[in-house]
């Protein structure tokens, strides 16, 4: 495909800035192509935060972090409208949410109602605030980052908060070799942080996003995606499996997979790149499953393992 070029200049400059997570990169990629949102999975300190804003900087977009806290309140996210008694009207004074990449910073410390004020903004790329909708902007992209290992005083998203996203990444920590490049890095900068320059400018962006819903998809493999989503809710471990919206992800997913590729057409293979961060989140497992061990990864490998893939 001709946009090659400009998708190995982006995955080059975001893999100059953050270290030992090919992964993570093209997961993340895929997403923006996909015009899905991200949920960032870790623990402090490996790098959430700046590689969704290097990301932002490599793609040229306005970027807003918010830190979602117990007392954060839905105007704070959408803005509110202000009286102004020189001109005896109100007048709306936007929130964070108008930009174009946005980090919800974990994004589970906060109430549901907070949470909420999401929901429309990531589905519909608009907010509605005193019954007046406004739009966002065309690549309003979403990267929410939460800890996974601490409970106290968080809010678990629930399930229809969850499904909108498009993927939950998980970042680990870097290899020996990668962290040793990073921390050099570091000290050449002199501890000043690491900045990224556009690769990309907005044309460009809408034509890859274009190009990437325009992947063609050959009727096996519709069938595939189906047989693999319809696996998970027959499997006796699981209490509610992926859903057709689910399936939905994850042709999206496996179509923007194929075009980072280079390729203008989906494979197997690409819809097994995509499964697991598309759907590890949207599985709920049955309770004796869980006391068990069992997670929704090892679901989706037997799953990867036991549909039959076409030829």
């Amino acid at each position: 495909m001709s946009d090659a070029t400009p998708l190995a200049r982006l995955t080059a400059a975001l893999a100059g800035t953050i270290f030992g997570q090919p992964r993570v990169l093209a997961d993340l990629v895929t997403a923006f192509l996909a015009r899905g949102h991200v949920l960032l999975e870790g623990v402090p300190g490996v790098a959430k935060t700046l590689t969704a804003r290097s990301m932002a900087g490599a793609l040229g977009l306005l970027f807003t972090r918010i830190q979602f806290t117990p007392d954060l309140m839905p105007a704070d996210i959408l803005g509110t409208n202000i009286f102004q008694p020189q001109d005896n009207a109100f007048r709306l004074v936007k929130g964070p949410i108008f930009t174009e990449v946005l980090v919800a910073d974990e994004i589970n410390r906060t109430p549901p109602k907070a949470q909420a004020a999401l929901l429309e903004a990531m589905e519909e790329r608009q907010v509605t605030i005193d019954g007046v909708t406004h739009p966002l902007p065309p690549h309003f992209f979403v990267v929410a980052t939460q800890n996974p290992l601490e409970l106290e005083g968080t809010y678990p998203l629930p399930e229809a908060q969850l499904d909108r996203f498009l993927m939950r990444i998980r970042v680990g920590y870097p290899d020996s070799d990668s962290e040793t490049t990073m921390l050099r890095a570091f000290h050449q900068r002199e501890g000043r942080p690491p900045s990224v320059d556009r690769v990309l400018d907005a044309p460009t962006l809408a034509e890859l996003q274009a190009r990437a819903a325009r992947v063609t998809c050959d009727e096996s493999i519709l069938q595939y995606v189906v047989a693999v989503v319809r696996d998970t809710r027959a499997n006796p471990r699981v209490r509610l499996g992926a859903s057709p919206r689910a399936a939905q992800a994850l042709l999206a997913a496996s179509k923007a997979r194929a075009a980072l590729m280079g390729n203008d057409f989906v494979t197997p293979d690409d819809v097994k790149g995509a499964a697991g961060s598309v759907l590890n989140h949207r599985l709920l497992l049955k309770a004796e499953a869980e006391v068990e061990g069992v997670t929704a990864d090892d679901v989706l490998k037997q799953t990867l393992e036991r549909v039959r893939v076409p030829r």
